[in-house]
């Protein structure tokens, strides 16, 4: 629908608020006219009467009504040296309805009658009064009737509102050309660029070069010109980062498999009569087993695209359970110098995929598990939960020895927030992003040298 678009809807304002300034207009010059005729007829009223009195009453009843006539008036009263008197007289067809004073006429008035005059019916006579001119009296007072009055008022709105009509079209029409060129134009030369560079966003050309000479619309084109050229350039950098990537993929892969014999060689070093090679090659299995862990590390980030959470509604202690009994086992050599301990009430249940939120817990509580044990020291790992109102909030506390700066400052960055020797940092990457996949967050509370601690916030709605 035209008036829908920009310039459609501007130019219906135009018209509205030019219409509007014509009826101000309008109103006050028809109070104007009126006031004008009646002047008129008043003062020929007045030269009728002294054409009488000029002659001491002597004229024919013929003459009198010539006079009248041309005044426009039924009679004729002028107040001189305080005596009323009917100067020039002939019979009305009916009483008047309304009395004009011209004398103090205010503006509000004078408009409110104009509109009255206009739409006055037929045969409506009027008594008006006046000051005489020439100051030839105290007062004129004079009966008329009002049909000529409308007749050349609704004449004098006729005239007006065709000038007032074609001007209207005329400033629409200006204004209209205007905006159409310097506003809706420019704006459809930047969605044209918009659109042509949705197509082929990494075509340079598709940039839009800036040239409109309105500043808004300037600023709006440099805006879109510059997060265009951050938005190609970060196209390009993604692809070459998937091919990188792709590369590694596959180097990481035959690496692994360049790797794994090497292990299987360093295993059958480890059974040499030779003193050094024996001492040597736990070292060499130590390195290639960080070795084959990175690859398939790389491997797995490369190529992982997490599914969606399936939503079931399960409780939380059970599955906590579960993974605390499997760190128990997996502690070294059974005796575990790490306690681990439960503080989620029986009755908590929690709507999230089950399998993804044991990931993340088991990924927590197996560096807390890992990093007490590395200490050579005993210690413990709570793993606690609470349901609030809005959210499940679930914490991982243990009094370990507390992150190394560099983890802390790349705690969630793929391949550099790794705190454990040989460590590849992706853990935690994946664990925080299961999180946002149910529409929570994982936070690092605190890291110290009294322990650390995760806060796991999974909403109700998720």
């Amino acid at each position: 629908m035209f008036f829908r678009t920009l310039s459609g809807r501007f130019l219906l304002l135009t018209l509205i608020f030019v219409l509007l300034a014509e009826v101000l207009v309008f109103v006050p010059a028809i109070a104007r006219f009126r006031e004008d005729y009646l002047l008129t007829r008043l003062e020929r009223a007045q030269i009728a009467a002294l054409a009488l009195l000029a002659s001491d009453g002597q004229i024919s009843d013929k003459l009198a009504e010539e006079l009248l006539a041309t005044a426009g008036v039924y009679n004729v009263v002028l107040r001189r040296d305080a005596v009323r008197e009917l100067v020039l007289s002939s019979p009305v067809p009916g009483p008047a309805v309304a009395t004009y004073d011209l004398r103090d006429s205010q503006p509000l008035t004078m408009m409110r009658d104009g509109l009255a005059s206009l739409f006055a019916p037929d045969g409506t006579i009027v008594r008006l009064i006046g000051d005489p001119v020439q100051e030839a009296g105290l007062l004129i007072e004079v009966t008329m009737n009002a049909d000529p009055l409308r007749d050349s008022l609704r004449d004098y709105a006729r005239r007006i509102l065709l000038i007032s009509g074609m001007i209207t079209l005329a400033i629409a029409a200006l204004l209209f050309g205007s905006v159409r060129y310097l506003i809706v134009r420019p704006i459809r030369g930047v969605m044209a660029s918009m659109s042509a560079y949705a197509k082929a966003p990494e075509d340079a050309r598709r940039i839009i070069a800036p040239a409109s000479r309105v500043t808004e619309l300037r600023a709006a084109e440099e805006a879109l010109q510059h997060m265009q050229e951050d938005l190609t350039a970060a196209l390009r950098q993604k692809e070459r980062l998937a091919q990188l990537g792709g590369a590694v993929a596959r180097i990481s892969h035959d690496l692994r498999n360049i790797l794994a014999t090497a292990s299987l060689v360093a295993d059958r070093m480890e059974g040499s009569s030779d003193p050094a090679v024996t001492r040597a090659a736990p070292k060499l299995l130590n390195s290639l087993s960080r070795a084959v862990n990175l690859c398939e590390a790389t491997l797995a980030f490369g190529k992982a695209e997490e599914p969606p959470p399936r939503l079931t509604q399960f409780t939380l202690r059970p599955m906590v359970e579960d993974l605390v009994d499997s760190e128990r086992l997996a502690c070294a050599g059974g005796d575990c110098p790490v306690e681990l301990l439960i503080d989620v009430p029986p009755t908590l249940t929690l709507r999230a995929d089950h399998e993804q939120i044991f990931r993340v817990l088991g990924n927590l509580v197996r560096n807390a598990r890992q990093a007490i044990e590395a200490t050579g020291k005993p210690g413990s790992v709570e793993v606690s939960a609470r349901d609030l109102d809005d959210a499940t909030i679930i914490r991982v506390i243990d009094t370990g020895p507390g992150l190394p700066a560099r983890a802390k400052e790349n705690l969630f960055a793929a391949f550099q927030g790794g705190a454990r020797k040989g460590g590849t940092g992706l853990g935690l990457v994946i664990a925080a992003e299961l999180v946002r996949g149910h529409g929570g967050r994982l936070d690092l509370v605190r890291s110290d040298a009294e322990g650390t601690e995760f806060c796991l916030t999974l909403p109700h709605g998720a």
